[in-house]
């Protein structure tokens, strides 16, 4: 597979990025799954205070922690354990217990056996609670003896994976918000950071990779990279070298801008938004974290948000936010805004630990 660069078009592009897609196939089902008995009613919760009683639970739970999802519908933290006393401490502390087969440390060896016996371009995995499975992704170029030795590899790992078939084709798109481009290939500008009390913003690393120094919508050249990582990671830091404005804000495509105030980490089942070059703004659902895509010619990523939401080439390196925090930068996936896809997202908390920036 290769990385597709858009080339420069003289119509006026208002969005910013490189975006890559997956439109997961995750569905929150019960197999392997139970509720527990106990009858305390869930708190209802923000998606933030979801995020952090399920830190806390973590925690306090170690080893009986399955893993946690946000049921948007009921506002309620679903968490897997594996018994009934782990099922008492989490309905004490507000949130819906579900008993499962699997543990993460069992989740985690099979995720270690796929990345030794099935790292085949086109393929995906991460781990879903809302199944307690390892969701295995294979896209429309994984056939014959690839596609065998991966549902084998799957077949042997019981309970603990399930394999998916995706129309599309996984590929990181050179073509978030406002669009950037530089030596003949076009991205979407994810977020304005500060870092040492200077101007920044940060993109898709296989942008920064292939492209050194950008041009805003105008031609106008704003900056040069700094830092790039990509793969492995996807992430890229680029100084502002031209005095222009630089908000701290993602373009919404309809006259008006959301406002970004800090950054934070994604949870399954959290409701997001993307802003791109190429398609602009959708919506959708985060359906699984620190999800492995193998994009071909060696590129392999770890560690990404993987969602329902739809992208296409020119999208990447664009903007993941909920309300006003920053969540991810568009990386890769199939589909696209027209039959739906699986999207990539690299988590912006850990570009910005790299980078030693904030946002700003």
């Amino acid at each position: 597979m290769k990385h597709r660069r858009i080339p420069k078009r003289r119509a006026v592009m208002t969005g910013a990025g490189i975006a890559a897609l997956v439109a997961a196939g995750v569905t929150f089902q019960t197999a392997n799954a139970s509720e527990t008995s106990t009858v305390s009613t869930p708190h209802t919760l923000s998606i933030a205070a979801a995020g952090k009683l399920a830190s806390t639970l973590g925690k306090d739970l170690g080893a009986d922690a399955a893993g946690t999802y946000y049921d948007a519908k009921s506002q309620h933290l679903v968490v897997n354990v594996l018994d009934e006393s782990a099922a008492k401490t989490v309905a004490a502390a507000g949130a819906k217990a579900r008993i499962v087969e699997n543990s993460l440390a069992e989740l985690k060896s099979a995720r270690t056996t796929l990345k030794e016996d099935a790292t085949i371009p086109g393929t995906s995995w991460a781990t879903d609670p809302g199944t307690n499975k390892v969701v295995v992704t294979a896209d429309r170029t994984v056939k014959g003896a690839a596609l065998e030795k991966l549902t084998k590899v799957v077949d042997g790992l019981g309970s603990k994976a399930e394999l998916q078939r995706s129309q599309g084709e996984f590929k990181p798109f050179v073509a978030g918000g406002d669009a950037i481009s530089g030596s003949g290939g076009r991205c979407s500008l994810g977020f304005n950071v500060v870092k040492g009390g200077q101007p920044y913003f940060i993109t898709a690393g296989h942008c920064t990779e292939a492209i050194s120094t950008w041009s805003d919508s105008s031609g106008n050249q704003i900056g040069t990279n700094e830092q790039s990582s990509f793969p492995d990671n996807d992430f890229g830091l680029v100084k502002y070298t031209a005095n222009v404005d630089h908000p701290s804000q993602v373009d919404l495509y309809n006259g008006s801008s959301q406002a970004i105030t800090k950054a934070g980490d994604a949870t399954v089942g959290q409701k997001v938004t993307r802003s791109g070059s190429t398609t602009h703004v959708h919506d959708g659902t985060v359906t699984g974290l620190d999800a492995t895509v193998n994009y071909g010619n060696g590129d392999i990523v770890n560690g990404l948000i993987q969602t329902d939401v739809c992208a296409e080439p020119g999208d990447s390196g664009g903007s993941l936010f909920s309300g006003d925090t920053a969540i991810g930068l568009t990386s890769g996936g199939s589909g696209d805004c027209t039959s739906g896809g699986e999207t990539f997202f690299q988590p912006v908390t850990e570009a910005l630990s790299a980078f030693g920036a904030q946002i700003g």
